[in-house]
This record gives C-alpha cells, structure tokens and sequence, in this order.
C-alpha cells in the first residue's frame, strides 16, 4: 500500500472545520498536530472525537475533581467501558448510565431503543452478561400531543429492545415539566455481572495482532450522530434523522453470547464497543490505551451500502457492532465463534508499535492520525468555561411563603398532588417492559429501588437512578447532593449497603456562563455526597447542549447507583404488610417547599430554594436503617420524597395493590398544615413495625440518637390523615394507577 496521503474527497477548509463544529483554533490545532491540513476522512474523525459527545473538552476538568476511587472500586471512571465494582466470592459488578436525548427527540422509537442496545454492549464489552436494565425519562406537559407522542415512542423503545434482548428492565423514574417540552432526556443504564478473572479490556497492543470487526455490517446510519448530540435542539433537528441509528436486540442477543464466548476464552487482548463514532472511535481509543497503533483496511469491512467512502464507514455508527484485537493465532477460533452465531467476523488490520492510526481504503492511504491527540486525556483540548449564577435565582430565592393562601380544602388538595403525573404511579410504562426475564428479580418496579438476585450465593444487587431537576434548577449543588443522598437513601430502604454510583450529567450549552455555571455547583454537590458516603463514581455520560431556540431543560445530573445486600433475608420492601402495625416516621420535617409538587401543582410555581441535605443527618439515617433491618425490627421502609409524607404514606397503603393496607396517621404540624402535610424536607423514611417490637425498635433509634416519631397505625380501608383527611383505598388506587392510562387514552 502507498504511503502517500490522497487527494481530499473535498477541499478542506476553515469553514468546512466550522460546519464540523470545530472552532477555528482547533482547526489551527489540528493542522499542527499533523504538520499540514488533514484530508476530508481526516477532519471528519477529528470533528467526532473532538465533539463534545465524544471528549468532554467542556468538562473532563470539573469531572477528575469527582472520587474516583475508594470502597470496592476495581474499575472507575474513563478506565474503560463501564465501571467495575467487587462483590466479593471472585465477582463484580458492571454498569453504566448514558443518555440518548437528542436521537430520542427526533426520532422516539429507535433513539430510546439504540440507547438501550448501546448501554448493553458497554457492560458486555467488560466481560459482564447484563442482568437488568433502567431508565430515567423527562418529557414536557402531558397535556401536550408531541409530548404525549414522544413519550409513547420511547417507551415502546425502550421495551421492545430490552424485552427482545432478554434482560430485564427493573427500575427508572419518569419527570414530566414544561422545561423539557423541545428536549426530552432519555438516559439508560445497565447492570451486568463478571467474574474477576473473565473481565475484559478496551485495549489494543502487541506487534502484529490482527484487528477483527465483528457483528453486524456496516452502513450509512448514524453518521455524525456523536456530532448531533452536541449541538442544540432546533428547527433543522428533523432532518437529523439520519444521524439516529436503527437498533436490532436480536442481532444483539447474538453478539452478547459470541463476545462473552470469546472473553471466557481468553483469546482477546481487547475488545470496544462501536457506539458513538464508530470505527473512528474504536480504533483511536483502544490504540492510545496500549499505546499502540493500527493499520486498518477499510475495504475489509463488511457493508450493506454500496460505494461508501472511507469518511463514511469511519463514522457511520451503525448499531450491534464491535472492534475486537484477537492473540495471534487464535483469530480462526474466534472467526469459528461468530460464524455459529451467524456474525460477521472479519479481519480488517493489524495492531503496530507505531503510534498512528493508518486508514486505508482501494490501496490509498485516507488518514494517517497519532490516536493518543484524538482521545480523552491525550491531545483533545481541554476547556474551563465562564461561569455566571443564573439571575434567576435572586428572584427564586426571595420568594416569601408566607405569602401563599393557606389550602382550606386539604382532601382535595391531596388527591391532585397525589394523582400529579409525577406521582402517579407509572406503572403504564413499566407493565411494557419484562422486569421478571431471566427470574432473579426479587423486588421489581414500584418500590423503592429494584433488587436483583445474584445466582448461586446468598446475594442480591440493589439499583436505583435518581434526580429532582427542580431542586438542581433553584439550587444546582444542593439538588445534586439530594439525588446522590435519595439514591442511596432508597438502596438503603431496599436493605442494601450502597457500593458507588454512574451519573448522566444532561445541561444545557456550556457556553452559556450561566449554564456552565450550573454544571460546576452540580459537581461541587456530586463530589461532597460521594465522598461523605463512600460512593465513587464509576463513569457516565455528560450530556450538553439539552436546550431548545425557547429555552434549557433544568440541569439535570442523574444518578445511577447500585447497592450489596449480603443475606436474602435483609430485603426490604416499602409498602405496609399487615393490619395493627404501628408506623413510624425517621427525620425531622422544616417544612420545605422549595421546588416542591405540591407547589407546582397548587400554586403552579417553581420557586424558593431547594431543600437543605445535612450529609451527617443522611449518613445517620442510614446506619440507623441498616441496623433496624439487620435486627428484623421493621417491616417496611419507604424514602419520603416528592409530594411530602402524605403521599409516601399513601404509597405505603397502596404501592402493593393486590393486598392493599389502609393506615391513620397523625402528623405534627409545624406552623401550616398544608406546608408539614407536603414538604419534602430530606432525610426521612417512615417505617412499619410489629408492636411487639415496639420497645426494642425505640430501644435502638435511642442509642442511635436517631431522631424518630410515632404517627399511627396500619388497618382499615381507608388512609385518615389528622382526623381531616379520610380516603379509601379504592379512591387511592385510582388516583395512583389510573392517571397516566387516563391521560394517555389507554
């Protein structure tokens, strides 16, 4: 092959770098970096590493402040494709969050869906089978068509995939808000689990080794999808459609069993996922690790289109794809595997000591790249934005409460806060997805957090993702700090000890001064919680540029965490048992409403601060917690969130609505009824006990130092709040359950 760089398909210039969405002192950068202007196949596979999506210029340098190691930490954050946690007995656990919002926004069904696939691959590329999926889901009014389109379409996505796939989707959550009407958020996570000794690697090395692409064949979708999704939401978006993939779980099913098969083998040296960028991506990113370089043959490659272009396949992000660097002599084996499999399996180069990344294509040389200035961490620049505090948060922060009518009409008030959609249960959405395939699932959607057993131990994984955008809008570091405590919090409530935590960081542009400013008080929250609580964080996703011409979502910086529960017999569930139980509450209320439900749907404001988090208050909580079930001194634990403890306790009587419990509860009133019935004042958890255990359970949260109090009893057929509010049960699971059906005409 010569080695004499081609003629460029097309004249690069300044503004074609621009229409890349490269700024001009990177296209100056680049022309450096190589000693001349790149060719056309050259610029696009700067143009996707350098993307936003790809290298996380506008972050990286808030992100290293996060913990990235302690606890059980065997893998953290940019090592490889997913975080990697040890369980103990020669097993790990993997998993990951990344989002899929701006091919969600275009085009519903295969934006959700390709997410899943995608998050999937990441997990199996670590050696781990996937054992359950999750999501965290934000749309606009459901008042809205559009909204109510997308939200369908995702949905169907999203459990067409994971169902066909044949992993179980276990838990999520699902915000409905004006402020992602244009920009839906649609993040997904996945947990898999690996013994040590079988993990694998995304790493390319040793002189000589043969580069194999394996999976399914190469097309024209998805081609600057990484660049798509780091731009804003526009009018133009539509013609985008081209840049969402199109997702196929069986083909992926496939590939799942072919790719483990040959890790357990040991016959790789590595091994990546073809997600966003493609062969570009793969190729640069394994090659920098091992400090290495390739030469790859592009007319290898196997392609469903003809006469694609080298520029084309280099970035084509066609899904269900993987770059595998096989040990010499064992490349027909690995081919033999695929083939039983029915996947392409092909040899498309070879790995070199020389650090460059040599693209091929008819016998002509098409780039001719060092990988090690493609990556994160290598020659990808590296910016710190300005930051400005949004002037929006003087006039949320003055707000004076006292100024709000008094609710007179508390029962009615109530059951439009409890029937909110952001309350209501979701069960429409999660009756579409398999949560029981593969039976491990001991606790499924609708409680607290999902709890998957671990096969042949006396294990389970506990699993949550978690985040109030409205309490990050009113007060980024503080609202960022809840959703790390709340997860845990619910991890907690399930039984398990929380292990770490991958986060999907969705903002706006960071370009905007007040936007980045959001950004870095929401990693100033994140890293003060994960270090309190000894949750590193393994990786994720950052999202930017979640924003229309109208106006940015809410910073939303979710939380995925996973949790251990050692002994079956700690799991913890969150609705009432039994009649004659007595209900206790753990915390204290301030009558917090800053960013509340209740607020929003009784006054339609979104307004105040967000409530406080006292990180030695939460850390006390759950050691209180963890005792109380490790004693079996309680019965159940639910985590008061939104809408206050009137609707916790209502979830309480009616989460498990075939055997539904009513309860009377008294609860004390600080200075306004309305405001103690529905503030959401954080680290509290009400909690059911046998009275038979009465003294030795405040026995405990005594020495604990526990702040606790008593509210009621369990029974009847109704919930009675403070002798004011009396609802049936009948009348509390149709609020809960029917709202969404109702709204969505189902």
């Amino acid at each position: 092959m010569q080695e004499v760089l081609t003629k460029q398909e097309s004249e690069v210039t300044l503004q074609l770098a621009i229409d890349h969405g490269l700024t001009e002192e990177e296209f100056e950068r680049i022309k450096k970096i190589l000693g001349r202007v790149p060719t056309f196949t050259e610029l696009g596979i700067f143009s996707v590493m350098w993307s936003e999506h790809c290298s996380y210029k506008n972050s990286i340098a808030l992100l290293k402040t996060l913990p990235r190691s302690g606890g059980r930490l065997l893998v953290g954050a940019g090592e490889e494709n997913a975080g990697l946690i040890d369980i103990g007995d020669g097993l790990a656990v993997a998993f990951k969050i990344e989002s899929h919002n701006h091919p969600s926004a275009v085009e519903p069904y295969q934006g959700a869906a390709t997410g899943v696939g995608g998050i999937m691959r990441d997990v199996f590329t670590m050696g781990a089978r996937p054992i359950a999926s999750l999501n965290s889901l934000r749309f606009g009014s459901l008042k809205n068509a559009r909204t109510r389109y997308l939200f369908e379409g995702v949905v169907k996505g999203i459990g067409d995939y994971g169902n066909s796939f044949g992993v179980p989707t276990v838990a999520g959550e699902v915000y409905f808000d004006e402020s992602y009407q244009d920009n839906p958020l649609v993040n997904a996570m996945a947990v898999g689990i690996v013994k040590k000794e079988n993990v694998a690697s995304a790493v390319a090395k040793g002189l000589g080794n043969k580069v194999m692409i394996v999976g399914s064949s190469t097309g024209r979708d998805g081609i600057h999808g990484a660049t798509f999704a780091s731009e804003e939401i526009s009018e133009k978006s539509e013609s985008k459609r081209p840049s969402v993939q199109v997702g196929d779980p069986f083909t992926e099913k496939l590939l799942l069993e072919a790719s483990l098969g040959i890790i357990k083998n040991g016959w790789l040296i590595g091994i990546q996922d073809m997600g966003a960028a493609g062969i570009a991506c793969s190729t640069s990113e394994m090659s920098a690790k091992g400090k290495s370089g390739m030469i790859v043959d592009l007319d290898k490659v196997p392609l469903r289109e003809e006469q694609m272009t080298a520029y084309e396949i280099m970035l084509s992000e066609s899904q269900e794809r993987m770059l595998c660097v096989v040990k010499a002599g064992y490349e027909d084996k690995v081919k033999d595997v695929f083939e039983k499999w029915d996947l392409h399996c092909e040899i498309i180069g070879e790995v070199t000591d020389e650090p460059l990344l040599k693209i091929y294509q008819d016998g002509e040389l098409k780039a001719d790249i060092p990988p090690y200035e493609l990556v994160l961490g290598g020659g990808v620049p590296v910016y710190i934005r300005e930051t400005r505090e949004p002037s929006y948060l003087k006039t949320t922060r003055d707000f004076d409460f006292s100024s709000l009518p008094k609710v007179e009409n508390l029962p009615e008030a109530f059951e439009k806060v409890f029937s909110s959609p952001n309350i209501a249960s979701k069960r429409w959405v999660y009756e579409q997805y398999d949560s029981m395939v593969r039976t491990n699932t001991v606790v499924g959607p609708g409680c607290d957090a999902a709890v998957i057993y671990i096969k042949d131990t006396n294990k389970a994984l506990v699993m949550k993702t978690d985040c109030n955008g409205r309490y990050v809008y009113l007060n980024p570091k503080e609202g960022t700090k809840i959703a790390v405590a709340e997860a845990a919090r619910n991890i907690i409530c399930s039984g398990g000890v929380p292990l770490g935590i991958t986060n999907c960081l969705n903002f706006g542009n960071p370009y905007k001064p007040e936007i980045y400013w959001q950004f870095s008080k929401a990693i100033e929250g994140m890293g003060e919680a994960c270090r309190f609580l000894n949750t590193p964080v393994t990786g994720g996703n950052v999202s930017f540029y979640n924003e229309s011409p109208n106006a940015a979502v809410y910073p939303t910086p979710t939380i995925g965490m996973v949790g251990l529960i050692e002994g079956l017999d700690k799991v913890t569930t969150s609705f009432f048992k039994n009649e004659g139980d007595l209900i206790y509450i753990l915390g204290e209320d301030f009558e917090e409403m800053g960013g509340s439900e209740f607020l929003k749907i009784i006054y339609n404001k979104i307004v105040g601060d967000s409530p406080k988090l006292n990180l030695t208050v939460e850390k006390k909580l759950h050691n209180s917690l963890l005792g109380l079930i490790e004693k079996k001194l309680i019965k159940s634990a639910h985590d008061i969130s939104e809408g206050g403890i009137i609707c916790a306790l209502a979830e309480c009587c009616i989460i498990n609505d075939e055997n539904p419990v009513g309860a009377e509860a008294n609860i004390l009133v600080k200075s306004r009824e309305d405001f103690s019935l529905f503030s959401e004042s954080q680290s509290r958890v009400i909690v059911s006990i046998d009275t038979q255990r009465k003294e030795g359970f405040e026995s405990y949260l005594k020495e604990q130092k526990q702040a606790y109090e008593f509210l009621g009893t369990t029974g009847g057929k109704s919930l009675t709040i403070n002798r004011k509010i009396n609802i049936s049960l009948d009348r509390l699971i149709d609020l809960y359950y029917d709202t969404i059906p109702r709204i969505m005409n189902v």
